[in-house]
């Protein structure tokens, strides 16, 4: 049986985005282009930022030179490290933020009083929601609905398997 290339298209962009596609974690660069350094307003940074359980929060700076403690709030307030949480020192940090809550992070040789902290807060993932298109039902089976996707991998199975359910469903195939 021979079987076409562009039969076999969709099941393979399929696969790759079933694969490839499950990340959608955002990287947080602290400071964006500044980096990790003193003198750089992070609560103005943190506050045009928005942060969800499963993103990262990157830190880059000369490794010799800085670091960066996960600390509590009191910690944060009067540039402490007891107690730490965490701490880091490679230059090139990613730290997932892996639950909804506020994180506190400070450098830990003595620059948190000159700038070198940073809080944001952490939001659970959004959850699905419903179109007012898909809550309308309809008799044709090739009727194509509004798919709203969450972040994570629950979107790309959904996308996955809504792509699938158009193709197979519609005699494509």
């Amino acid at each position: 049986m021979l079987v076409s290339t562009s039969g076999l298209l969709l099941p393979v962009c399929l696969l790759f985005l079933l694969i490839f596609g499950t990340v959608t974690a955002t990287d947080h660069i602290v400071g964006a282009n500044k980096g990790w350094n003193p003198g750089i307003n992070y609560t103005l940074w943190a506050n045009n930022q928005t942060f969800y359980v499963g993103d990262l929060i990157s830190f880059r700076y000369q490794k010799t030179q800085y670091n960066v403690f996960e600390v509590n709030q009191t910690g944060y307030d009067s540039c402490t490290t007891e107690g730490a949480v965490g701490n880091w020192s490679s230059g090139k940090d990613f730290i997932p933020l892996n639950e909804s809550k506020r994180y506190y992070f400070i450098c830990g040789n003595g620059q948190c009083f000159n700038g070198m902290k940073v809080s944001v807060v952490v939001h659970p993932l959004p959850s699905p929601t419903a179109s007012p298109a898909a809550s309308h039902s309809s008799n044709s089976s090739n009727a194509a609905g509004l798919v709203i996707l969450p972040r994570g991998i629950t979107g790309f199975r959904t996308l996955v398997v809504a792509l699938a359910s158009i193709w197979f469903g519609s005699g494509w195939v």
